[in-house]
């Protein structure tokens, strides 16, 4: 078992991806501050926002993937297909969620306003806006970038 841990340990690919996911967890609390002057600490731990950890998790991987193995390697090529298809998601299917939910929320309070509906409001903050995607992608290529030189 050791020398799965050790194998894990030294894997660059694994610690770029975390490395990118961290920091864009960690900068989402000052970013919003800075645009919202209020400080929302559990943006540390929430889908959403600025930048798209999972678009800096997925490209820094796909990248990582790139630069060790090479960019013309099945390994890259299966990386960036789902690196798009991250991508999309986070951009499309789940910002659509978002966007839904708070459209619900908005008509229950409209419509339920006294009576209570139910005691939890659906998650707004599912999906990214492009801007904040390509943040995400950009942070993860500089962070690839710096584990695997």
């Amino acid at each position: 078992m050791s020398e799965f841990f050790a194998q894990l340990v030294a894997n660059q690919v694994l610690w770029a991806g975390f490395w990118a996911w961290f920091i864009a967890q960690i900068v989402k609390p000052p970013i919003h501050y800075f645009q919202h002057r209020e400080w929302r600490w559990r943006y540390v731990l929430s889908a959403g926002g600025m930048p798209s950890s999972h678009s800096a998790l997925i490209m820094s991987c796909t990248t990582a993937i790139g630069l060790q193995d090479g960019f013309n390697s099945p390994m890259f090529a299966l990386a960036w297909v789902i690196s798009m298809i991250v991508i999309y998601d986070a951009t499309g299917v789940r910002r659509q969620a978002g966007d839904q939910a708070r459209i619900l929320n908005l008509m229950i309070d409209e419509l339920f306003t006294g009576h209570p509906l139910a005691e939890k409001e659906l998650q707004e903050r599912l999906g990214h806006t492009p801007r904040q995607v390509l943040a995400g992608i950009a942070l993860g290529i500089a962070v690839a970038a710096l584990v695997i030189s």
